[in-house]
Protein backbone atom coordinates (compact mmCIF):
# COMPACT_ATOMS: atom_id res chain seq x y z
CA UNK A 1 0.00 0.00 0.00
CA UNK A 2 1.55 2.42 -1.13
CA UNK A 3 -1.26 0.00 -2.11
CA UNK A 4 -4.36 -1.80 -0.93
CA UNK A 5 -5.69 -5.15 0.24
CA UNK A 6 -6.76 -6.92 3.41
CA UNK A 7 -4.72 -10.13 3.45
CA UNK A 8 -3.03 -8.95 6.64
CA UNK A 9 -6.23 -8.58 8.69
CA UNK A 10 -6.79 -11.07 11.50
CA UNK A 11 -10.28 -12.67 11.64
CA UNK A 12 -9.67 -13.95 15.19
CA UNK A 13 -11.80 -13.11 18.21
CA UNK A 14 -8.88 -11.46 20.03
CA UNK A 15 -9.00 -8.41 17.72
CA UNK A 16 -9.98 -5.35 19.74
CA UNK A 17 -9.83 -2.78 16.93
CA UNK A 18 -10.23 -3.31 13.20
CA UNK A 19 -9.99 -0.46 10.72
CA UNK A 20 -11.32 -1.25 7.25
CA UNK A 21 -10.78 0.97 4.18
CA UNK A 22 -10.42 4.12 6.28
CA UNK A 23 -10.45 7.29 4.18
CA UNK A 24 -9.91 10.80 5.53
CA UNK A 25 -9.91 13.76 3.14
CA UNK A 26 -9.83 17.51 3.70
CA UNK A 27 -10.93 20.29 1.35
CA UNK A 28 -8.26 22.66 0.10
CA UNK A 29 -9.19 26.27 1.03
CA UNK A 30 -10.15 28.25 -2.06
CA UNK A 31 -10.09 25.19 -4.34
CA UNK A 32 -13.35 23.29 -4.16
CA UNK A 33 -12.26 20.66 -6.67
CA UNK A 34 -9.11 19.80 -4.70
CA UNK A 35 -8.80 17.57 -1.65
CA UNK A 36 -5.99 16.57 0.67
CA UNK A 37 -5.91 12.76 0.59
CA UNK A 38 -4.61 12.35 4.14
CA UNK A 39 -5.62 8.69 4.57
CA UNK A 40 -6.53 6.58 1.56
CA UNK A 41 -8.01 3.19 2.33
CA UNK A 42 -6.06 2.10 5.42
CA UNK A 43 -6.92 -1.35 6.80
CA UNK A 44 -5.33 -2.60 10.02
CA UNK A 45 -6.19 -4.40 13.23
CA UNK A 46 -4.95 -4.32 16.81
CA UNK A 47 -5.20 -7.42 18.99
CA UNK A 48 -6.06 -7.32 22.66
CA UNK A 49 -3.00 -6.73 24.82
CA UNK A 50 -0.58 -5.89 22.01
CA UNK A 51 1.19 -2.72 20.99
CA UNK A 52 0.96 -1.94 17.28
CA UNK A 53 3.49 0.63 16.09
CA UNK A 54 2.52 2.92 13.20
CA UNK A 55 5.48 4.66 11.57
CA UNK A 56 6.27 6.82 8.58
CA UNK A 57 7.57 10.20 7.46
CA UNK A 58 6.02 13.41 8.73
CA UNK A 59 2.90 14.14 6.71
CA UNK A 60 2.18 10.51 5.82
CA UNK A 61 -1.18 10.56 7.65
CA UNK A 62 -0.39 8.50 10.74
CA UNK A 63 -1.63 11.11 13.24
CA UNK A 64 -4.77 11.66 11.18
CA UNK A 65 -5.33 7.90 11.28
CA UNK A 66 -5.11 7.94 15.07
CA UNK A 67 -7.49 10.89 15.33
CA UNK A 68 -9.99 9.19 13.05
CA UNK A 69 -9.87 6.01 15.14
CA UNK A 70 -10.94 7.91 18.27
CA UNK A 71 -13.36 10.00 16.16
CA UNK A 72 -11.68 13.34 16.80
CA UNK A 73 -11.86 13.57 13.02
CA UNK A 74 -14.81 11.87 11.40
CA UNK A 75 -13.71 9.56 8.56
CA UNK A 76 -14.78 10.39 5.02
CA UNK A 77 -15.55 6.69 4.58
CA UNK A 78 -14.63 3.29 5.95
CA UNK A 79 -15.29 1.52 9.24
CA UNK A 80 -13.64 1.61 12.66
CA UNK A 81 -14.77 -1.51 14.52
CA UNK A 82 -14.01 -1.30 18.23
CA UNK A 83 -15.17 -4.15 20.47
CA UNK A 84 -17.41 -5.27 17.63
CA UNK A 85 -19.09 -1.90 17.08
CA UNK A 86 -18.53 0.56 14.25
CA UNK A 87 -17.68 3.96 15.71
CA UNK A 88 -17.91 5.94 12.46
CA UNK A 89 -21.73 6.25 12.16
CA UNK A 90 -22.43 6.70 15.89
CA UNK A 91 -24.14 9.94 16.93
CA UNK A 92 -22.31 12.19 19.36
CA UNK A 93 -24.19 11.01 22.45
CA UNK A 94 -23.52 7.30 21.82
CA UNK A 95 -19.91 8.03 20.93
CA UNK A 96 -19.47 9.99 24.15
CA UNK A 97 -20.50 6.93 26.17
CA UNK A 98 -17.98 4.74 24.34
CA UNK A 99 -15.11 7.20 24.28
CA UNK A 100 -13.94 6.35 27.79
CA UNK A 101 -12.98 2.93 26.36
CA UNK A 102 -10.72 4.33 23.61
CA UNK A 103 -8.62 7.39 24.47
CA UNK A 104 -5.68 9.32 23.06
CA UNK A 105 -2.40 10.72 24.39
CA UNK A 106 -1.20 13.67 22.35
CA UNK A 107 2.20 14.70 21.04
CA UNK A 108 2.56 18.02 22.86
CA UNK A 109 2.14 17.27 26.57
CA UNK A 110 1.79 20.91 27.64
CA UNK A 111 -0.77 22.17 25.12
CA UNK A 112 -2.89 19.04 25.61
CA UNK A 113 -3.61 20.11 29.20
CA UNK A 114 -5.92 22.93 30.29
CA UNK A 115 -3.55 25.69 31.39
CA UNK A 116 -6.16 27.21 33.72
CA UNK A 117 -6.86 24.10 35.75
CA UNK A 118 -4.81 22.42 38.44
CA UNK A 119 -3.39 18.94 37.92
CA UNK A 120 -5.84 17.25 40.26
CA UNK A 121 -8.79 18.77 38.39
CA UNK A 122 -7.32 17.91 34.98
CA UNK A 123 -6.92 14.25 35.88
CA UNK A 124 -10.38 14.04 37.47
CA UNK A 125 -12.17 15.77 34.60
CA UNK A 126 -12.98 12.49 32.87
CA UNK A 127 -14.77 11.22 35.97
CA UNK A 128 -16.87 14.39 35.96
CA UNK A 129 -17.79 13.93 32.30
CA UNK A 130 -18.91 10.32 32.78
CA UNK A 131 -20.62 11.29 36.06
CA UNK A 132 -18.77 8.78 38.18
CA UNK A 133 -19.85 8.63 41.82
CA UNK A 134 -17.80 10.73 44.24
CA UNK A 135 -15.46 10.97 46.09
CA UNK A 136 -12.69 10.95 43.47
CA UNK A 137 -9.66 12.00 45.52
CA UNK A 138 -8.39 8.51 46.31
CA UNK A 139 -8.70 7.38 42.68
CA UNK A 140 -6.89 10.49 41.43
CA UNK A 141 -4.09 10.03 43.97
CA UNK A 142 -3.74 6.36 43.03
CA UNK A 143 -3.32 7.03 39.32
CA UNK A 144 -0.91 9.93 39.91
CA UNK A 145 1.26 7.62 41.99
CA UNK A 146 1.03 4.99 39.26
CA UNK A 147 2.62 7.41 36.76
CA UNK A 148 5.36 8.43 39.17
CA UNK A 149 3.95 11.73 40.48
CA UNK A 150 3.48 12.71 44.12
CA UNK A 151 -0.15 13.89 44.49
CA UNK A 152 0.76 16.19 47.36
CA UNK A 153 3.58 17.80 45.38
CA UNK A 154 1.87 18.30 42.00
CA UNK A 155 -1.87 18.01 42.67
CA UNK A 156 -2.42 21.74 43.15
CA UNK A 157 0.01 22.94 40.49
CA UNK A 158 -0.82 24.28 37.04
CA UNK A 159 0.68 22.70 33.87
CA UNK A 160 2.99 25.71 33.39
CA UNK A 161 4.65 24.84 36.69
CA UNK A 162 5.62 21.35 35.47
CA UNK A 163 8.25 20.05 33.07
CA UNK A 164 7.31 18.49 29.74
CA UNK A 165 7.87 15.00 31.10
CA UNK A 166 5.68 15.71 34.13
CA UNK A 167 2.93 17.08 31.90
CA UNK A 168 3.01 13.92 29.80
CA UNK A 169 2.71 11.85 32.98
CA UNK A 170 -0.37 13.91 33.89
CA UNK A 171 -1.83 13.25 30.43
CA UNK A 172 -1.21 9.51 30.85
CA UNK A 173 -2.80 9.59 34.31
CA UNK A 174 -5.86 11.34 32.88
CA UNK A 175 -6.28 8.54 30.34
CA UNK A 176 -5.64 5.71 32.79
CA UNK A 177 -8.20 6.99 35.30
CA UNK A 178 -11.09 6.01 33.00
CA UNK A 179 -9.73 2.44 32.61
CA UNK A 180 -9.78 2.37 28.78
CA UNK A 181 -9.28 -0.76 26.71
CA UNK A 182 -7.28 1.04 23.98
CA UNK A 183 -5.01 4.08 24.09
CA UNK A 184 -3.82 5.75 20.88
CA UNK A 185 -0.39 7.26 21.64
CA UNK A 186 0.28 9.99 19.07
CA UNK A 187 4.06 10.50 19.18
CA UNK A 188 3.96 10.77 22.99
CA UNK A 189 7.72 11.19 23.44
CA UNK A 190 8.81 13.18 20.37
CA UNK A 191 8.60 16.53 22.21
CA UNK A 192 10.62 15.31 25.21
CA UNK A 193 14.32 15.12 26.04
CA UNK A 194 15.96 11.80 25.23
CA UNK A 195 16.47 10.92 28.89
CA UNK A 196 12.80 11.62 29.64
CA UNK A 197 11.68 9.63 26.60
CA UNK A 198 13.00 6.42 28.11
CA UNK A 199 11.15 7.11 31.37
CA UNK A 200 7.84 7.69 29.58
CA UNK A 201 8.28 4.57 27.42
CA UNK A 202 8.96 2.48 30.52
CA UNK A 203 5.92 4.04 32.18
CA UNK A 204 3.70 3.09 29.24
CA UNK A 205 4.97 -0.49 29.35
CA UNK A 206 4.27 -0.71 33.09
CA UNK A 207 0.81 0.84 32.68
CA UNK A 208 0.02 -1.54 29.84
CA UNK A 209 0.70 -4.55 32.09
CA UNK A 210 -0.95 -3.08 35.18
CA UNK A 211 -4.16 -1.89 33.49
CA UNK A 212 -4.45 -4.57 30.74
CA UNK A 213 -4.11 -1.99 27.99
CA UNK A 214 -3.87 -2.26 24.24
CA UNK A 215 -1.78 0.44 22.53
CA UNK A 216 -1.57 1.95 19.07
CA UNK A 217 1.81 3.70 19.19
CA UNK A 218 2.32 6.34 16.49
CA UNK A 219 5.85 7.64 15.92
CA UNK A 220 8.45 8.57 13.34
CA UNK A 221 11.40 7.34 15.42
CA UNK A 222 11.97 3.75 14.33
CA UNK A 223 14.33 2.97 17.19
CA UNK A 224 11.65 3.98 19.72
CA UNK A 225 8.92 1.99 17.97
CA UNK A 226 11.01 -1.18 17.92
CA UNK A 227 11.46 -1.10 21.69
CA UNK A 228 7.75 -0.85 22.52
CA UNK A 229 5.90 -2.62 19.68
CA UNK A 230 4.82 -6.21 19.11
CA UNK A 231 4.03 -5.50 15.46
CA UNK A 232 4.84 -2.52 13.25
CA UNK A 233 2.90 -1.05 10.33
CA UNK A 234 4.75 1.25 7.92
CA UNK A 235 2.78 4.07 6.30
CA UNK A 236 3.56 6.19 3.25
CA UNK A 237 1.48 9.05 1.82
CA UNK A 238 -1.82 7.90 3.25
CA UNK A 239 -1.42 4.16 2.68
CA UNK A 240 0.29 1.15 4.24
CA UNK A 241 3.47 -0.33 2.81
CA UNK A 242 4.31 -3.19 5.14
CA UNK A 243 3.28 -4.79 8.41
CA UNK A 244 5.17 -7.43 10.38
CA UNK A 245 6.31 -8.47 13.87
CA UNK A 246 8.79 -5.90 15.14
CA UNK A 247 11.89 -8.12 15.15
CA UNK A 248 11.08 -9.53 11.72
CA UNK A 249 10.57 -6.12 10.17
CA UNK A 250 13.92 -4.83 11.38
CA UNK A 251 15.97 -7.79 10.15
CA UNK A 252 14.03 -8.52 6.96
CA UNK A 253 12.28 -5.43 5.52
CA UNK A 254 10.71 -6.24 2.16
CA UNK A 255 9.43 -2.90 0.87
CA UNK A 256 11.93 -0.42 -0.62
CA UNK A 257 10.46 2.37 1.52
CA UNK A 258 10.82 0.33 4.71
CA UNK A 259 14.41 -0.47 3.73
CA UNK A 260 15.11 3.23 3.29
CA UNK A 261 13.65 4.01 6.70
CA UNK A 262 15.70 1.27 8.35
CA UNK A 263 18.89 2.54 6.74
CA UNK A 264 18.23 5.97 8.28
CA UNK A 265 18.39 4.67 11.88
CA UNK A 266 21.65 6.03 13.36
CA UNK A 267 24.11 3.48 14.70
CA UNK A 268 25.98 4.83 17.77
CA UNK A 269 28.95 2.51 17.18
CA UNK A 270 29.04 1.56 13.49
CA UNK A 271 31.43 -0.96 11.98
CA UNK A 272 32.60 0.61 8.70
CA UNK A 273 32.94 -2.80 7.12
CA UNK A 274 29.36 -3.80 7.80
CA UNK A 275 27.43 -0.65 6.91
CA UNK A 276 24.68 -1.59 4.46
CA UNK A 277 24.17 0.58 1.37
CA UNK A 278 21.27 3.01 1.47
CA UNK A 279 18.45 2.48 -1.06
CA UNK A 280 18.61 5.23 -3.68
CA UNK A 281 15.29 7.06 -3.30
CA UNK A 282 14.37 10.57 -4.36
CA UNK A 283 14.05 13.29 -1.75
CA UNK A 284 10.98 14.77 -3.47
CA UNK A 285 7.86 13.80 -1.52
CA UNK A 286 4.71 13.94 -3.70
CA UNK A 287 1.81 16.12 -2.62
CA UNK A 288 -1.15 14.47 -0.85
CA UNK A 289 -3.38 16.82 -2.86
CA UNK A 290 -2.33 15.07 -6.08
CA UNK A 291 -0.83 11.70 -5.09
CA UNK A 292 0.79 9.45 -7.70
CA UNK A 293 -1.24 6.77 -9.46
CA UNK A 294 -0.69 3.08 -8.82
CA UNK A 295 1.84 2.54 -6.05
CA UNK A 296 2.26 5.90 -4.39
CA UNK A 297 5.93 5.21 -3.76
CA UNK A 298 6.81 4.57 -7.41
CA UNK A 299 8.03 8.16 -8.03
CA UNK A 300 10.84 7.59 -5.49
CA UNK A 301 11.40 3.85 -5.76
CA UNK A 302 14.68 2.42 -7.16
CA UNK A 303 12.90 -0.67 -8.53
CA UNK A 304 9.83 1.03 -10.03
CA UNK A 305 8.49 -0.35 -13.31
CA UNK A 306 5.58 0.50 -15.60
CA UNK A 307 3.34 -1.82 -13.58
CA UNK A 308 3.97 0.24 -10.43
CA UNK A 309 2.63 3.40 -12.06
CA UNK A 310 -0.47 1.70 -13.45
CA UNK A 311 -1.49 -0.81 -10.77
CA UNK A 312 -2.06 -0.43 -7.03
CA UNK A 313 -0.17 -3.26 -5.25
CA UNK A 314 -2.11 -5.53 -2.90
CA UNK A 315 -0.94 -6.78 0.47
CA UNK A 316 0.70 -10.20 0.15
CA UNK A 317 2.18 -12.52 2.71
CA UNK A 318 5.95 -12.99 2.62
CA UNK A 319 6.38 -14.77 5.95
CA UNK A 320 4.62 -15.58 9.20
CA UNK A 321 2.64 -12.47 10.05
CA UNK A 322 4.68 -10.49 7.51
CA UNK A 323 2.80 -8.67 4.73
CA UNK A 324 3.97 -6.20 2.12
CA UNK A 325 2.22 -4.14 -0.58
CA UNK A 326 4.80 -4.14 -3.36
CA UNK A 327 4.91 -5.61 -6.87
CA UNK A 328 8.59 -6.46 -6.42
CA UNK A 329 9.22 -7.14 -2.71
CA UNK A 330 12.46 -8.47 -1.33
CA UNK A 331 15.97 -7.42 -0.31
CA UNK A 332 17.92 -4.90 -2.35
CA UNK A 333 18.97 -6.40 -5.66
CA UNK A 334 22.50 -6.14 -7.04
CA UNK A 335 21.66 -3.34 -9.49
CA UNK A 336 20.01 -1.36 -6.71
CA UNK A 337 23.09 -1.77 -4.53
CA UNK A 338 25.24 -0.43 -7.33
CA UNK A 339 22.90 2.55 -7.72
CA UNK A 340 22.93 3.16 -3.98
CA UNK A 341 26.71 2.99 -3.77
CA UNK A 342 27.00 5.45 -6.65
CA UNK A 343 24.92 8.08 -4.86
CA UNK A 344 26.88 11.06 -3.53
CA UNK A 345 27.28 11.19 0.26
Amino acid sequence: MAGAGKAHLDPGEDVLLQVDDLVVEFPVPGKRSKKVHAVSGISLDVRRGETLGLVGESGCGKSTTGQAIVMLRRPTSGTVMFEGRDLAPLPARALRRLRRRVLMIFQDPISSLNARRRVRHIVAEGLSIVRAPKPWDDRVDEVLLAVGLDPDAVGDRFPAELSGGQCQRVAIARALLLEPALIVCDEPVSALDVSVQAQILNLLEEAKARYNLTLLFIAHDLAVVKNVSDRIAVMYLGRLCEIAPADELYVNPQHPYTQALMSAIPDPDPDPGSIAPVPAISDDLPSPVDPPSGCRFHTRCPRAAARCEAEVPLMQGVGTGHFVACHFPGPLEAQELETAEAQPA
